[in-house]
């Protein structure tokens, strides 16, 4: 960590190439690539750590990811090539299972599914059972009829109506059908929750990975960028901007909405397993948190001194100024305000916007770090002020 004032002793007149603000997997993928290209890097970031949200920490030597879950999977050979130069990679599948009301099934929607809520063996008679649960709406208004057209009564009501009420704060049937576009349903005996070639946990941790990119780079941490912009801007020729985007702006035109998170993490002494998996969706709205993570799952085959676990309960709520951003909430309205505030970063200079937070977008691990390729591949042919 190095602080504003001994940094600017050190660069004295010089400033740097690129002031990345956030050290997030998209700003430090960044950091990493263009000092690697040999441009010159300084990065702030308000958190006192490193990693953004994939950030975990090392409890009882249990590797626990501080906020929510993160399971790497991509089906591209290139960033998974990129991802392992940082650490070991253990082949994790995630299989996650939905608790509704004590009964529990397999997830993503499979013929474990089918069997334990139809009572079917055969793929030809579960699609047939749901086929005739189906209701075919052409143009569904709202989620619930969305869900129903796709994968009928039953599997909505037990396993889609509570959880996504509760990750939204809102019914069903007034939430855009969008949301969720397609379903997937297996007819086969496979839980795998993701179909990507490549999936894994990090062994020494996400936090790693990220302090294993910016080890040559210099890093302001607690620092907010707002707090005296125009200085740390001049620190750079160019800014990279991971942060919100409305904020960059000063909330001109209002806040973006979107859904937030507290987490509630809890040791549990003398238990060696709490649940038996790494995360338990709980799909009925009568429970407050919308799943539980055990995290010594991700890594099963380690062994551990001490004689405990640590579980985190995930509770979903709307976004209020000062809290963590997490979902954004692309219905017509925002997505109208951010094509405002889009217009005013397309005509800012020297200034590059990206990450989902900049974006406004949801983007998955792998998904940010080819963004990140992309953003840097503009760069090099640019070659921005320099």
């Amino acid at each position: 960590m190095v602080g504003v004032k001994r940094l600017s002793k050190k660069i004295k007149d010089k400033p740097f190439d690129y002031l990345i603000v956030g050290a997030g997997l998209c700003g430090s993928t960044l950091a990493y690539l263009l000092n690697n290209a040999g441009f010159s890097v300084v990065m702030i970031e308000k958190r006192k750590h490193v990693g953004g949200n994939i950030y975990d920490k090392n409890i009882k030597g249990i590797n626990v990811h501080k906020y929510g879950p993160h399971i790497f999977h991509t089906d591209s050979k290139e960033v998974w090539d990129f991802i392992n130069k940082f650490d070991k990679f253990y082949p994790f599948i995630n299989s996650p299972i939905a608790n509704y009301k004590g009964e529990v099934y397999s997830l993503p929607f499979n013929m474990y599914t089918f069997n334990k809520m139809f009572g079917v063996v055969n793929p030809i008679i579960a699609k047939k059972v749901i086929d005739e649960q189906r209701v075919d709406i052409k143009q569904p208004k709202n989620l619930e009829e969305q869900a129903i057209s796709l994968v009928g009564l039953d599997i909505y009501e037990k396993l889609i109506k509570g959880y996504t009420e509760k990750q939204w704060g809102k019914p069903c049937d007034e939430l855009p059908p969008d949301i969720i576009k397609r379903l997937p349903v297996r007819f086969t005996y496979d839980n795998n929750y993701y179909n990507d070639k490549y999936q894994g946990i990090p062994v020494n941790g996400y936090s790693k990975i990220v302090k294993n990119m910016l080890k040559d780079i210099f890093v302001i941490n607690s620092r907010d960028y707002f707090v005296d912009k125009y200085r740390h801007n001049s620190l750079a020729n160019n800014v990279i901007y991971t942060g919100s985007i409305d904020e960059y702006f000063g909330y001109k035109y209002g806040e973006l909405k979107y859904r937030s998170l507290s987490f509630v993490q809890e040791t549990v002494y003398g238990v060696e397993d709490y649940q038996g998996n790494a995360v338990v969706n709980y799909t009925s709205k009568n429970v407050p948190w919308t799943r539980i993570i055990e995290h010594k799952h991700f890594l099963p085959n380690k062994e551990y001194k001490e004689k405990c676990t640590i579980i985190t309960r995930e509770y979903p709520m709307l976004w209020q100024n000062g809290m963590e951003r997490y979902y954004p909430i692309n219905d017509d309205e925002n997505s109208r305000l951010y094509d405002k505030y889009k217009e005013l970063a397309d005509k800012e200079d020297n200034v590059i916007f990206v990450g989902r937070l900049a974006e406004y977008k949801y983007y998955d691990m792998d998904d940010v770090i080819l963004r990140a390729f992309e953003v840097f591949k503009d760069i090099r042919h640019i070659r921005w002020n320099l």
